[in-house]
């Protein structure tokens, strides 16, 4: 037991509060990292992209993990301007605007892509409408990825950015020191806010975003059928 906590009897419950929320913000990182990487290996297969895998860096801090993930979805959302570009230019502008309709069968829109898909990729399979249209023919896509960049650079650039993601053995006793500072009780409570909050709007962001990538999948494995 620390020397304060005969001053601050709740600081060993705080500590503990910390790291099963470090854990939860780790758990949601790695889930993320996994979901990207999905998508990626989606979009190589079918709309012949060479996006890199990425992978979590261990021994690195919040914000550098943070960061891997948000370069990452921008180039995912580089590759699919330039599929956007490409029908915009191919397709009549009625056609166009029908794709991008929140109102229009997602059946529809995979037959207007059809028609010119072949055209962008030198070859392409039903498949590869049925990617074109989840994540290029859809604003609620975009805004959900939007939304998940947005978060994760809200968390690299608070007070938990700078913190090691890893919670085992020194790299713990590190974690609580990057945390606590001078003034332990204070800090941790600090620590228990900034991570609540986070996590409250990095889980919803990701939620939307992994639903968004098995949406995408489930899609391409019925067109394959």
């Amino acid at each position: 037991m620390a020397q304060s906590d005969f001053l601050y009897p709740d600081n060993p419950r705080r500590r503990q509060e910390v790291n099963r929320l470090h854990q939860q913000l780790l758990d949601c990182l790695s889930a993320s990292f996994h979901a990207t990487n999905k998508l990626t290996d989606v979009l190589n297969m079918h709309l012949g992209c060479r996006l890199p895998l990425i992978e979590m860096k261990r021994d690195g801090t919040i914000k550098e993990n943070c960061d891997i993930i948000i370069q990452a979805i921008i180039k995912i959302q580089k590759e699919l301007q330039k599929v956007d570009d490409a029908l915009k230019h191919k397709l009549e502008p009625t056609l166009y605007r029908k794709l991008r309709d929140l109102k229009e069968r997602e059946t529809e829109k995979i037959a207007i892509v059809q028609k010119v898909i072949s055209v962008i990729l030198g070859e392409a399979t039903s498949a590869a409408s049925a990617v074109a249209v989840k994540l290029v023919g859809s604003n609620v896509t975009t805004g959900i990825i939007n939304k998940l960049v947005t978060v994760l650079a809200h968390i690299g650039g608070s007070l938990l950015g700078s913190i090691g993601v890893a919670v085992l053995g020194l790299g713990l006793d590190m974690m609580f020191r990057a945390i606590l500072g001078a003034v332990e009780k204070t800090q941790l409570e600090t620590a228990i806010s900034n991570y609540e909050k986070h996590l409250v709007e990095f889980k919803a962001a990701s939620e939307k975003y992994h639903h968004i990538i098995i949406e995408v999948t489930n899609s391409v494995k019925h067109q394959i059928k």
